[in-house]
C-alpha cells in the first residue's frame, strides 16, 4: 500500500484529505479483518491473467512504418514504457556506443573511443559522471568490486589511451587485450593495469570462482590477427599442424588478484576448439547476392565473411586502413595506388580477423568465441563460437573443458548466449549479417539471425526452436538477434534482448519449443535514405528498468507496464531482486525474498492455468490480502497448509513454491 500512499500524495491528494484518507485507510483494515469471516473483504487482481496462447499483439505491427530520424524518429511500445533517454557525452557524439556493465547507482557504457559512467539513481534523469577517452574498439566493459575492466582489440590502442594511433607496425605502445581501471573513486577511475594478448580482446567475461574469494578471472575472446612476435613474445599466426603452441585456437584465462590487479597475467591458454570440424555453410540467399550487386553499384565495399555481407562502416574502414598504412610503413596521406592497394587487401585482412577468408582456417572448426557467458552458480559457461555453439564445465575456472557442442546450418555467426535461470535451457544468438546489415526484412528467413533455444540435459544440448522479432524492418534498418539478459519474474523465462535497429523485444521462453513476444520498444531508422548503423547494441534488466545500450544516440532507460501477460504482481516480485553488480557475460543466479508481492505472483500464474478452479484463486487472493492488510499472518500458516494439501497434477511444483513463499512470510 506504500505505493498507493504515494501516488495519492504526489498526484490528488492535499494534505487533509491525505490525513483522511490515512483514517480511512486504518478503519478500512479494521473491518477488513472482522468481515473476512464472512468474505466481504477479497483482493481482486487488477488485469486478470492470460495465458500466452491468448496474445493478442497489436495489428498491424506498430514498429512497421515509423518515421526515420536521429533523436526525433518516429517511436513504438507495447507493454513497456521508455522512461528516459540520454544523448552520448560531446566527446562520444558520432562514434558508436558498444556494451554495458552495472554497479550499484552506475552504469558503465563502452564506447569505441573509451566509456561513459551514468548516475542512474534517478533512471529518469540519468547523469554523465564521468566520459573517459581511451581508444581501443570495441571498449566492453565489466565490473566486480573497485575494479572495471575493458577490452581492446583495434591496432590503434595505446596504453597510454592516447588517440593519435600507432604509426608503426611493430611498438611497445600498443595496447591490445585488457585494461584495467580502479574505480573506488568512480567519478575518477584511475588506468592501473593491462594484460596484454595476442589477438586482443573483442570481448571478454568475468568469472568470480565461488570458492576464491581473492581473485576473479577474465576469459578473453580475441579475434583480431595474431600481432607479430616482435611485439609481443610468444605470439604466433601459424596453423596448429606447424606450431602447436599457436595464438590460434586458444582461450586465454587472466587470474587477476583483487588486491593486486598490477599483478594480473594469463594463467593458462586452453584449447576448447580441439577436434571439432568445420561447421556447415548455407550459401548466400538472392537478398544477399542482390545486396551486393547494390552496394558495389554505389561503390561501396563489401565485406562477405561466414555468410554474413555488409557494406563495411566508416568507422571499420578507417580502423582497417589505419592498420594497412602502418603495416606497409606508409607515412602522410597515401597515394590513389596506395588506397587501391589497400582496398585489394581488405577482404584478407577482414577474413583474418574473423577466421572466414583463410583457405587453411576455413576448413577447420572455430579458432575463437565471441562471447563466452558464464554461470558460476551452475558451473556452465556458454560460448558462442563462431560456427559452434559451446557448452564448457567452468568448475575450475584456470581449466574450462568442453564438456558439448552444436553446430546448425541455419546459423551464420555464433554470437551470445543466455541460460535461464535454474540453468536447465540456453539461448544463443546468431549475428548473421555482422550487425550491420539489414536481417528483418519480410524476405529473410525466420530461422536465420535468429535466435537457437536449446535443453540441457547431463551436460548436453538439445535444439528446441528459434525465436525471431515478429516484425518487418527495412533495407536501411541494420536489425538482427543481439544482446540481452533475463529479468526475475518467478517461476517464469523471460528475456529482454535488443536487435540493432529492430529495437529491444520481451519475450517468454518458459515453454522453449514455444517462445512468444509479449513486449517491445522500437525507433524508425535513423535514415530513410541510406542504411546507417544504429539501435540498441544491448538491453538489460538491472534493478527494476531496462537499461539499453543506443549505438547512435546514447542511453535509454524503460521499464515494464503491467498487462495480461505479465501482472504487476510479477513485475513487482521481479523488481524485489537486488544486484550490487552486473556484467554482460556472467549471469547472476535471480534469487527472490518472500514477499506478498511473490505470493500474489505465483498466484497469478496459476490463474493462468485453466485446470485451477477459480475458487481456489480466489481463496488465495483473499488470505493473502487479508494477511497484508491486517499484519495477521497466522492467516498464512493456515493457507499454506490448504495450497500444500492441493499441490498436484501440472501445477504442483508453483503449489509448492507458493505454499513454500507463504510459510516464509508468516515466519518473519
Amino acid at each position: 500500500m506504500g505505493g498507493l500512499f504515494f501516488y495519492a500524495k504526489r498526484y490528488f491528494l492535499t494534505d487533509i484529505q491525505l490525513t483522511t484518507y490515512i483514517l480511512m485507510k486504518k478503519v478500512a483494515l479494521l473491518i477488513c479483518s472482522v468481515a473476512m469471516l464472512f468474505n466481504a473483504c477479497s483482493q481482486q487482481a487488477t488485469i486478470d491473467p492470460l495465458a500466452l496462447s491468448e496474445i493478442t499483439p497489436p495489428t498491424p505491427d506498430p514498429r512497421e512504418g515509423l518515421a526515420s530520424g536521429l533523436f526525433d524518429a518516429g517511436e513504438a511500445s507495447w507493454n513497456m514504457e521508455l522512461v528516459s533517454t540520454k544523448p552520448s557525452p560531446e566527446s562520444f557524439v558520432g562514434l558508436w556506443n558498444s556494451d554495458l556493465a552495472f554497479k550499484e547507482n552506475y552504469v558503465i557504457q563502452g564506447n569505441f573511443f573509451g566509456f561513459t559512467i551514468w548516475d542512474v539513481s534517478n533512471p529518469t534523469n540519468p547523469t554523465v559522471v564521468k566520459d573517459v577517452i581511451c581508444p581501443a574498439s570495441q571498449s566492453d566493459v565489466s565490473v566486480y568490486g573497485d575494479l572495471l575492466f575493458v577490452s581492446g582489440e583495434g591496432l590503434e590502442g595505446r596504453l597510454d589511451c592516447g588517440t593519435q594511433g600507432n604509426a608503426e607496425v611493430v611498438t611497445d605502445e600498443r595496447l591490445r587485450g585488457i585494461r584495467i581501471f580502479d574505480i573506488s573513486d568512480i567519478e575518477n577511475p584511475e588506468y592501473v593495469a593491462n594484460v596484454q594478448t595476442c589477438r586482443g580482446s573483442h570481448t571478454h567475461s568475468v568469472l568470480k570462482d565461488p570458492n576464491d574469494d581473492d581473485n576473479v578471472y577474465v576469459y578473453v575472446s580475441g579475434s583480431a590477427p595474431v600481432r607479430p612476435n616482435e611485439e609481443l613474445s610468444g605470439c604466433s599466426g601459424q596453423y596448429p599442424d606447424v606450431n602447436p603452441n599457436t595464438s590460434l585456437f586458444k582461450l586465454e584465462v587472466i587470474k587477476v588478484p583483487l588486491d593486486n590487479p598490477k599483478e594480473a597475467r594469463i594463467v593458462s591458454s586452453p584449447n576448447i576448439f580441439e577436434g571439432l570440424p568445420a561447421p556447415p555453410r548455407r550459401g548466400l540467399t538472392e537478398n544477399d547476392e542482390q545486396f551486393i550487386q547494390d552496394m558495389n553499384d554505389l561503390g561501396l565495399f563489401v565485406v562477405d565473411v561466414f555468410e554474413m555481407q555488409f557494406a563495411l562502416p566508416d568507422v571499420f574502414y578507417d580502423a582497417f586502413l589505419g592498420g594497412y598504412l602502418a603495416m606497409n610503413n606508409i607515412v602522410g596521406e597515401p597515394s590513389s595506388d596506395q588506397i587501391e592497394a589497400f582496398k585489394q587487401a581488405l577482404p584478407g585482412m577482414i577474413g583474418s580477423v574473423l577466421g572466414g577468408r583463410d583457405p587453411v582456417l576455413s576448413e577447420m572448426g572455430p579458432n575463437q568465441c565471441h562471447d563466452i557467458t558464464l554461470y558460476p552458480e551452475i558451473g556452465l559457461a556458454a560460448g558462442a563460437c563462431e560456427g559452434y555453439g559451446i557448452l564448457l564445465d567452468i568448475t575450475d575456472p584456470a581449466s574450462p573443458v568442453r564438456v558439448d557442442e552444436i553446430a546448425d546450418i541455419n546459423f551464420s555467426y555464433w554470437h551470445n548466449a543466455t541460460f535461464n535461470n535454474d540453468g536447465s535451457k540456453v539461448m544463443f544468438g546468431d549475428e548473421w549479417g555482422g550487425g550491420t546489415g539489414p536481417k528483418c526484412r519480410d524476405t529473410d528467413p525466420a530461422e536465420w539471425g535468429a535466435n537457437a533455444l536449446f535443453t540441457i540435459k547431463d551436460n548436453a544440448l538439445s535444439f528446441d526452436t528459434y525465436y525471431k522479432i515478429p516484425s518487418v524492418s527495412t533495407v536501411y534498418e541494420n536489425c538482427v538477434s543481439h544482446n540481452g539478459s533475463m529479468i526475475p519474474v518467478p517461476g517464469r523465462d523471460i528475456m529482454v534482448q535488443a536487435w540493432y535497429q529492430g529495437g529491444i523485444s520481451v519475450f517468454d521462453w518458459t515453454d522453449s519449443n514455444s517462445p512468444t513476444e509479449i513486449a517491445f520498444f522500437d525507433r524508425g531508422p535513423i535514415s530513410s535514405e541510406e542504411l546507417l548503423v544504429g539501435g540498441s547494441w544491448s538491453a538489460y534488466w538491472y534493478n527494476g528498468h531496462i537499461y539499453s545500450s543506443e549505438i547512435a544516440r546514447g542511453l535509454d532507460v524503460l521499464q515494464l507496464s503491467p498487462n495480461p501477460f505479465l501482472t504487476q504482481n510479477e513485475i513487482d516480485a521481479a523488481n524485489t531482486v537486488k544486484l550490487k553488480y552486473k556484467n554482460a557475460q556472467g549471469q547472476p543466479m535471480y534469487k527472490w525474498p518472500a514477499s506478498f508481492a511473490l505470493a500474489k505472483a505465483y498466484v497469478d500464474q496459476l490463474d493462468r492455468d485453466p485446470e485451477m478452479s477459480q475458487e481456489m484463486i480466489q481463496q488465495l487472493r483473499d488470505g493473502i490480502y487479508t494477511a497484508e492488510m491486517s499484519g495477521n499472518m497466522d492467516v498464512l500458516m493456515d493457507l499454506a497448509g490448504t495450497v500444500n494439501a492441493n499441490a498436484s497434477g501440472a501445477h504442483a511444483d508453483k503449489m509448492n513454491k507458493l505454499a513454500s513463499t507463504l510459510q516464509d512470510l508468516a515466519q518473519g
